[in-house]
């Protein structure tokens, strides 16, 4: 297990743990009692730490290298899952994955952000950035799952859409922007949920749906701290101060009303049991599925764009 900075009490509890394991199974004198104790330990400790995190440590709790992508929860959530590939115009790209996945008698189209697991994988899927292919992709799948009356989920986990200048090429913005509009008019029911980082136009191509929701631990903005300290300030060092300013974190975005829910994660963050994790979110989804299929398709729509345009603060001048 790996632990982050602000997870060193943790770490050294773990660590005690760990040799008296070792020391109870190499003399076979019982150390029960011992062990119970440092555990007790261990969840005490994590609870003092996570009721307490700041924006800055939530975020980089977002990036745990051990936290569940899209990929783990398709394998637990779903019975079937038949991967689908390409946008059928450049290419596929790897960065977005999508298909068909069967959850008992209801089919899904599941579209979401791959980040990969270790350096291959993360430089095979671009680090969860997706190009205008990726996202003309994600539509397709869209698309096809409204001819065939299956409801969407979108597992969005990006630190942002790629920016390169070949993305811009082929058309990033347009991309992102196709997306938004057809998005909003889907006949289906549409479920997005941020798993990870939901960073910019990279999270909203594939973030527009019936309900957004969050996980505890995660972050959704127009630009992520670094990026936004090195605006203001030339420099990343005030990327703790960007991520307060932002407002980023799942309580502001539920409370600005920009997520419709949030769901909790287990102590100490997804990472640490994503089973449990997994059965929450299939939990949700299957609850929310039957709540929007009950209702006509257009009122939907229409409930969607309303949603999505009520969203902001701003004031008409009067001439």
């Amino acid at each position: 297990m790996q632990f982050l900075d602000f997870e060193k009490p943790i770490e050294d509890l773990f660590e005690q743990l760990e040799k008296v394991r070792e020391s109870a199974e190499k003399t076979g004198v019982d150390m029960s009692d011992t062990i119970s104790k440092i555990e007790d330990k261990i969840s005490s400790q994590r609870k003092k730490i996570y009721s307490k995190l700041s924006d800055w440590q939530k975020v980089q709790l977002s990036r745990h290298p051990e936290r569940p992508y899209t990929n783990h929860y398709i394998e637990i959530i779903f019975d079937k899952f038949q991967e689908m590939h390409g946008d059928r115009n450049v290419g596929d790209d790897k960065a977005i994955i999508g298909g068909f996945a069967e959850m008992g008698d209801q089919t899904y189209m599941v579209v979401g952000h791959q980040k990969g697991v270790n350096t291959k994988l993360r430089k095979y899927r671009n680090f969860g950035m997706a190009n205008p292919e990726g996202y003309r992709k994600a539509l397709r799948l869209m698309k096809l799952a409204e001819k065939f009356n299956k409801p969407i989920i979108c597992f969005i986990d990006t630190p942002g859409a790629f920016p390169g200048l070949e993305a811009e090429e082929r058309g990033q913005g347009e991309a992102i922007a196709r997306n938004i509009f057809e998005m909003m008019q889907l006949k289906v029911p549409v479920i997005c949920i941020i798993i990870g980082e939901g960073a910019s136009g990279g999270a909203l191509g594939i973030g527009i749906g019936d309900k957004v929701v969050m996980l505890e631990n995660t972050w959704y903005s127009v630009i992520s701290p670094e990026s936004c300290s090195s605006i203001l300030w030339r420099s990343w060092d005030y990327k703790e101060q960007a991520a307060e300013q932002l407002k980023l974190t799942s309580k502001h975005m539920s409370k600005f009303g920009l997520v419709d829910h949030v769901i909790n994660e287990p102590e100490g963050g997804a990472h640490t049991d994503p089973v449990k994790m997994a059965k929450s979110i299939k939990r949700y989804i299957k609850k929310t599925t039957e709540e929007l299929s009950a209702i006509a398709p257009q009122e939907r729509i229409n409930t969607r764009i309303e949603k999505f345009s009520e969203m902001g603060f701003y004031d008409e001048a009067t001439t």
